[in-house]
């Protein structure tokens, strides 16, 4: 995609580049999954609850893209409002192993022209704007990283999006911790020996945010197997003394 193409579609719909819609499935209901059955799995819950966020937001694009051809400036503008407010609504995961978070196993080998356009408009966005522009900005960031992953799951930025990404969902605008910590991970996993904080930053959000101790103190012990800088190292070193109950 075009560095052109890319603001036009962020500017076209008040918001970053889109995710691509949910296909027609077999219930023939466009966009959503059969509903699943009485006490059907977690797994079916959640992809029924992303293939609705999906449709709704195409069916606004779609809105949007008819009111603009038609010439009728008042519905453009409802129609951007509400993909603006659909954009400000919190939206968990629900579970991070559907259609979240991407497996550990990715690597961050291939210079793609196409993601490192997203990713430099990304940062244009991340940590931009007061308010409700705030909030709305680092929507738009999440977008692009995430289409990063999506489309490009090959590309040498990967390890930077997940970066980026777990400081957008651990930041004031997502407060989403559980997601946070796990790109954080995925961070560190996709480019071995990787000279960030991500090891020690996924460490304390399992400690002090999720309370899963065993994670925590794991990784607290991997950062100092791994890591080189001296302070994140002693501050490991500090907090899993204190987790373990053993004097350095």
């Amino acid at each position: 995609m075009s560095r052109v193409a890319l603001l036009f579609a962020v500017a076209a719909a008040g918001w970053a580049v889109a995710q691509s819609p949910s296909k027609p499935l077999s219930d023939g209901k466009k966009g959503l999954p059969p509903e699943p059955a009485a006490g059907g799995s977690e797994v079916e819950v959640v992809e029924r609850v992303i293939a609705a966020r999906q449709a709704y937001e195409a069916a606004l694009k779609a809105a949007h893209e008819h009111y603009t051809k038609a010439g009728d400036k008042q519905r453009v503008q409802w129609a951007e409002q509400e993909l603006m407010g659909y954009h400000l609504v919190f939206r968990p995961s629900y579970n991070l192993d559907v259609k979240d978070v991407p497996p550990p196993g990715l690597e961050a080998r291939v210079n793609v022209r196409e993601a490192n356009e997203l990713f430099r408009a990304a940062m244009e966005y991340k940590g931009k704007g007061l308010g409700s522009d705030y909030v709305l900005n680092q929507r738009r960031a999440e977008v692009l990283l995430r289409e990063i992953l999506e489309k490009y799951p090959n590309s040498d930025k990967i390890a930077d999006v997940a970066y980026q990404l777990g400081d957008l969902y651990e930041g004031r605008a997502f407060r989403q911790y559980d997601r946070a910590a796990r790109y954080f991970e995925r961070s560190f996993q996709w480019v071995k020996g990787a000279r960030t904080d991500a090891r020690l930053r996924a460490a304390v959000l399992y400690d002090r945010q999720l309370n899963e101790r065993a994670k925590a103190i794991e990784l607290y012990r991997e950062e100092i197997a791994h890591d080189t800088d001296g302070d994140r190292i002693k501050q490991a070193e500090k907090r899993l003394a204190e987790l373990t109950g053993q004097k350095k």
